[in-house]
């Protein structure tokens, strides 16, 4: 078998981190990514804005469950294919292509074609007002449906976020939560997971309400830094999608990533540091500092590769 070898700095052999491309592995070892880390330049930090779906909590398979629950419940049809009913397939693609409940259902319905249902007798909405009843009512059900999941108390707030957010608050940062779902079904959401005290001490919460325009557009993170009273240059947003990327990168700032089964493979151009989870792995130190390459635990470590 042939030695895998760094494009960086031509070395080889076992026990080094590779990125690059080599038999379908990534590649680079662990001198050429130690030496670009290396280098990094220290970035003021004033506030701390957190997503809510897929950051503080994992939620997609919850939001599916709901939304199909919410079609059987009103028999949405959509020609013959029967009650609509999102695999976990589609809705990862569903959810990493549109932001937002509304919009991912009038996506939908845009291209498979407006449903029958009991919220208009078993007919098709046939004006722009019937439309928006449809998708108003199917929304607000399932937001409750999804409440009523949230409060079941099996759910909890993904590992190291209330540690971050403690530390951030102690260290005197703001602390900021913008998210594009429903403002009701946010605030249980973090009520339940955050606890009433520190929901009630964020120094700014934006739910797909309070802006027009959905993520990717990155106008909630600039309501969000307006509201905050500082430059976007010295926010970082934890993210874990590439929408959610490119909505804080458009407002200048900074971003770090926590993915998802659904979103590992996305690509994260421009994230600092990509992890699957907060829990111990960063830090306030670490987000204080803009890295010269991003630091990436998707890397796979040659210790479990046998070089010869």
């Amino acid at each position: 078998m042939q030695a895998l070898r760094c494009s960086s700095c031509s070395s080889s052999g076992r026990g080094s981190v590779y990125t690059g491309q080599q038999a379908g592995v990534t590649v680079q070892c662990r001198r050429s990514v130690s030496r670009s880390r290396s280098v990094v330049a220290k970035a003021a930090l004033q506030a701390l804005v957190f997503d809510c779906d897929g950051v503080i909590l994992e939620s997609e398979d919850l939001h599916r469950r709901a939304y199909n629950a919410t079609f059987q419940h009103f028999n949405v049809q959509c020609g013959v294919a029967g009650v609509v009913d999102w695999d976990e397939q589609f809705y990862d693609m569903l959810q990493n292509t549109v932001g937002g409940g509304k919009p991912k259902m009038r996506w939908y319905f845009n291209r498979f074609g407006w449903p029958t249902s009991s919220i208009l007798s078993g007919q098709k909405p046939s004006t722009e007002a019937e439309q928006a009843l449809l998708i108003d009512t199917l929304q607000d059900w399932k937001t409750d449906k999804y409440q009523e999941m949230i409060g079941s108390g099996e759910v909890e707030p993904r590992p190291g976020v209330l540690r971050l957010m403690d530390e951030a608050r102690a260290a005197g940062l703001k602390v900021a939560v913008c998210s594009a779902a429903t403002k009701s079904s946010v605030v249980f959401t973090l009520k339940s997971l955050l606890g009433e005290q520190r929901f009630n001490s964020l120094d700014c919460f934006l739910a797909g309400d309070d802006v027009d325009k959905k993520k990717p557009n990155p106008l909630i993170y600039q309501v969000a830094a307006q509201k905050l009273g500082v430059s976007p240059s010295d926010c970082v947003v934890v993210e874990d999608s590439t929408i959610g990327l490119e909505a804080a990168l458009g407002a200048g700032m900074r971003c770090i990533i926590t993915y998802t089964p659904s979103t590992k493979q996305q690509a994260f151009t421009g994230a600092d540091i990509i992890v699957h989870e907060l829990g111990d792995n960063v830090t306030l130190a670490d987000l204080q500092q803009k890295p010269a390459a991003a630091r990436d635990d998707r890397l796979v470590s040659a210790d479990h590769i046998h070089c010869i």
